[in-house]
């Protein structure tokens, strides 16, 4: 039931601004044998091994939050762009959505870009056909916004804390917040000691953070995500099986697309696709031996897949006790490690 993935979090633990270093977040060590440990991020160093293969998601978040007026009534119109369907088609969010129908033309910009919508469906959701001259991500960065979620209200002063340091791929909505810990120097200092990292990506969308609406949670149903995997990638992850490393993913990105692709293959393979994966307790592990991960949303999927990995009671006990050590939460919090 959804109800069992509820915990009691202050307000004052959700984190509006991100710390000045990355790495200087705190880390709360939960061994899924053994006593939790409290750290500093920094400090992931001491708890992977040469041998171990860590797994980030390389995906960028589009400034994908745009400000335009309706053309026939001048209504001020918010539009969050979610997920390309086919070339300048997509699928969008927009407020407030009963001024939307189709054939409503919103303009940005002084007509720069437009977006015409061609469907409505539920929740607010709408697709455009977008209309503009020259590079879309250009006129994105020009126009647009970072998408920060409905729990940040502070404006965000430095628009690239929102993305993780080896941000390569445009095409999130969000960013996979258990990357902003890492520096370039930490990465370094990791290869350094013999433990390998890869990147895989993950677009990810909105629909990954918001609460489970369903009293059951088998009836939840996920939103689609895009994720690729190199051939490059597959076979270094097979190889650290192999050899008996371990694979150590960033993030519940990661785990999804991990999970998803071994699933798939009965091993990692050079592939692409969209995955619904919704991982909760029950689920089989095949492809991840460790996690990196933030602390997230009372009855979301990211607490179920967590749950998953680590046991219910014994996460929710140690999100209990990150509370009372007053640990933050959410994208800009602090960071958990569960080996």
């Amino acid at each position: 039931m959804t109800e069992e993935y509820d915990y009691f979090l202050p307000d004052e633990l959700i984190r509006q601004t991100p710390l000045e270093k990355r790495d200087a977040s705190r880390l709360f060590v939960l061994h899924r044998e053994g006593k939790n440990e409290h750290r500093h991020f920094s400090d992931i160093i001491d708890y992977l091994h040469p041998g171990d293969t860590l797994v980030l998601n390389d995906t960028k978040v589009l400034p994908a939050r745009l400000f335009g007026v309706k053309e026939e009534t001048k209504a001020v119109i918010e539009l969050l762009l979610l997920k390309e369907l086919t070339s300048d088609t997509w699928e969008a969010l927009c407020r407030p959505a009963k001024r939307v129908k189709v054939g409503s033309i919103i303009s940005f910009g002084d007509g720069l870009l437009k977006a015409e919508c061609i469907s409505e469906r539920d929740e607010g959701i709408r697709e455009f056909r977008l209309h503009y001259q020259g590079v879309l991500l250009e006129i994105l960065e020009q126009l647009g916004t970072m998408p920060l979620p409905p729990y940040i209200h502070e404006e965000l002063k430095d628009q690239s804390r929102y993305q993780t340091v080896y941000a390569k791929t445009p095409g999130s909505a969000a960013a996979p917040t258990a990357g902003l810990h890492f520096t370039k120097p930490l990465l370094e200092q990791l290869e350094a000691k013999g433990i390998s990292v890869c990147y895989i990506t993950l677009h990810v969308g909105l629909g990954t953070f918001r609460p489970v609406s369903v009293s059951d949670i088998h009836e939840h149903e996920m939103h689609s995500e895009y994720y690729e995997m190199s051939e490059e990638v597959a076979n270094l992850l097979n190889e650290t099986k192999r050899r008996g490393g371990r694979v150590v993913a960033v993030g519940t990105t990661s785990v999804r697309t991990l999970e998803t692709i071994y699933h798939n293959h009965q091993t990692f393979t050079a592939t692409n696709g969209w995955t619904k994966i919704f991982i909760y307790p029950g689920f089989t592990f095949q492809a991840v031996d460790a996690m990196i991960t933030n602390f997230h949303l009372p009855k979301s999927t990211l607490v179920m897949l967590v749950s998953a990995f680590a046991g219910r009671e014994r996460v929710l006990s140690a999100y209990k006790e990150a509370v009372e050590k007053g640990y933050y939460f959410f994208s800009f919090g602090d960071s958990m490690f569960i080996d």
